[in-house]
C-alpha cells in the first residue's frame, strides 16, 4: 500500500509540475491538499489544511481591538520578508468573502511588493471550523488568538463586550467561558463603556453584582 500511493503521489506531483501557469499550480495544489484534509484523522484541526488563497479575496474584520504599531509591523514586514510565512492568517466565509478572525497584519505585510511577488500575490489561509462560524464565534476567536499572545487592547475589548451584551444578548458565562475573561475584568470592562447599570438587569444579577466581584473565585461561573 505504501509503494502505491508513493506511486500515485509521483503521479499527481508530475501532472501538477505540468501545468502551465503559477496560478493553476497554486489551485491545482490548493484542491490536493483539500481532498487530503477531508480524509485525514486531523481533519478537525484547521491548521490540517492551508490553503494559498489570493489577496484580495480576504477581507478584514470590523471588530479586532488590536492596532499594531509602525515599528511592530516594521518588524513583522522583515520576518515574513527573511523567513517566508510560517504563520497562516486564519479566517471564515462571511456573505460569500474570506474575513479574517486573526493574522490582519499578516495580510497587510503581504501587500508590500518584495513579499507580494514571492507569494505570488497570494496569502496563506487557514479556515475556521464550519461549525464556529457564528458572529460571537468569530469574535471569540480573534479576542482569544490576542489574548493568548498577551495582547489586548482596553477601549476595544470594552466595545465589543459592549455589542455581545446588548445586540447579541451573550451571558456572562458565555463571555468568561469564549474571551477568556474573568468578572473582575468584566466589570472593570463594562464601567470602562459606561453601561454598567444598563446591563445589569440583564444578565450581571444571575452571576454576581457590581461591587461583588472579590467573592468570585476563577471556575465558580
Amino acid at each position: 500500500m505504501t509503494d502505491l500511493i508513493a506511486k500515485k503521489t509521483a503521479e499527481v506531483c508530475k501532472l501538477i509540475s505540468e501545468l502551465g501557469t503559477v496560478d493553476d499550480k497554486i489551485d491545482a495544489l490548493n484542491e490536493v491538499r483539500e481532498a487530503l484534509h477531508k480524509v485525514s484523522p486531523l481533519k478537525d484541526h484547521p491548521a490540517d489544511f492551508v490553503k494559498w488563497v489570493k489577496l484580495e479575496q480576504v477581507k478584514g474584520n470590523k471588530y479586532n481591538p488590536n492596532h499594531v504599531a509602525p515599528p511592530e509591523l516594521k518588524l513583522l514586514r522583515k520576518s515574513v520578508g527573511k523567513f517566508g510565512y510560517t504563520m497562516s492568517i486564519v479566517a471564515c466565509f462571511v456573505d460569500g468573502v474570506l474575513q479574517i478572525v486573526d493574522g490582519f497584519h499578516r495580510h497587510l505585510v503581504g501587500m508590500y511588493k518584495e513579499i507580494k511577488e514571492s507569494t505570488f500575490g497570494r496569502v496563506p489561509v487557514t479556515q475556521m471550523r464550519a461549525s464556529q462560524q457564528e458572529y460571537p464565534d468569530l469574535v471569540s476567536g480573534t479576542i482569544l488568538h490576542n489574548r493568548a499572545r498577551g495582547e489586548h487592547a482596553v477601549d476595544g475589548m470594552s466595545n465589543i463586550v459592549v455589542q455581545l451584551k446588548l445586540d447579541f444578548d451573550m451571558s456572562d458565562k458565555w463571555i468568561f467561558d469564549n474571551l477568556g475573561i474573568d468578572a473582575e475584568e468584566l466589570m472593570r470592562l463594562t464601567q470602562i463603556a459606561g453601561i454598567a447599570r444598563m446591563v445589569a438587569g440583564k444578565d450581571f444579577s444571575k452571576s454576581w453584582k457590581p461591587g461583588e466581584e472579590d467573592n468570585l473565585k476563577q471556575g465558580e461561573y
